[in-house]
């Protein structure tokens, strides 16, 4: 056997012995529970845009209303002279609605202002804000420009801050003010009005009517003919209604049901006049018609279909 050889037989066992420990060490490391690997923060979610919240573009001949205003006390058939302070008065209102008030009460003129308010507001990304100096917000409601008018123009701005309502139509719910905040420019004349975020809770798909705003502007001065213009507008079909239920939801101050009838036959003839609604008086039962608006009219073309339909 060559040196060689017998060098390798010699360094074997060696080889062998070593490999061992390096087997048993690899083995031990397998068996070893590992700690759990450091995790950096959670990832945060996709972000999503903002949602875009915009009142309905109505057109400009028309103001967008909640029906909610209009079928009821809220805006009351009144003089602005005979006006008075309510605390959480439950105001008259159609079947399904539920209004209650809290300020000085609000009239037909105070519509024309918060009306006028949401139409130039209705254009802001958030349809929140509007600005207007006063003699253009003024001349828009067809009022006069006279001090008065300025004077009476942020008296019914403060009582739209002011108030506090809160309407119940169905699941629905709005609390709050119907003018959010108004501040005014003294030396600019400039205002800047902003409505509740939520006020967009009370335009529903058929929450809310578009009044025809010149018949309204023929109307001024006319508390109860705008009450009923607004009552019958914002509905497709107007089935009989009863003389005193006329009264309490129009808010009417009269004491005597007589006096209302009169007052209510000559609120129709202006009516007639004007907007083209025509009223028929069966005692104490008002029947009334009216020509449906386009949507109306689509609305009343569906029902009927659907009725076919059914066995």
């Amino acid at each position: 056997m060559s040196a060689k050889e017998k060098q390798g037989d010699e360094m074997a066992p060696e080889l062998s012995e070593v490999l061992g420990r390096i087997q048993q060490h690899i083995t031990r490391e397998e068996a070893t529970p590992k700690p759990a690997a450091r995790r950096g923060p959670a990832p945060l979610p996709p972000r999503q845009s903002a949602q875009v919240i915009q009142l309905p573009l109505w057109p400009e001949p028309t103001r967008g209303t909640p029906n909610s205003f209009l079928r009821s006390a809220l805006f009351a058939a009144i003089q602005g002279k005979t006006r008075k302070p309510l605390k959480n008065e439950l105001l008259g209102a159609q079947k399904g609605y539920t209004v209650k008030f809290t300020g000085w009460q609000l009239d037909q003129s105070d519509l024309d202002v918060w009306e006028h308010a949401v139409h130039l507001s209705r254009r802001h990304p958030l349809g929140n804000e509007c600005t207007f100096k006063a003699n253009a917000f003024l001349n828009a409601i067809g009022r006069s420009n006279g001090k008065k008018d300025y004077v009476w123009l942020h008296e019914s701005i403060t009582r739209l801050v002011a108030c506090a309502v809160e309407i119940r139509c169905g699941s629905k719910v709005f609390v709050g003010s119907l003018l959010h905040t108004c501040v005014r420019d003294e030396e600019t004349g400039l205002y800047k009005l902003k409505l509740d975020n939520d006020t967009i809770k009370l335009y529903g798909a058929a929450d809310w009517t578009n009044l025809e705003w010149q018949q309204r502007e023929a109307l001024k001065g006319k508390p109860l003919a705008l009450w009923l213009h607004g009552y019958y507008a914002s509905h497709a079909e107007a089935y009989p209604v009863k003389v005193e239920t006329l009264m309490e939801l129009s808010g009417s101050t009269n004491k005597e049901k007589r006096d209302f009838k009169r007052k209510l036959k000559a609120a129709f003839s202006d009516l007639e006049a004007i907007a083209g609604i025509k009223a028929t008086f069966d005692g104490d039962l008002v029947a009334v018609e009216k020509k449906p608006s386009l949507a109306q009219a689509k609305h009343l073309s569906t029902k009927t279909r659907r009725r076919k339909k059914q066995p």
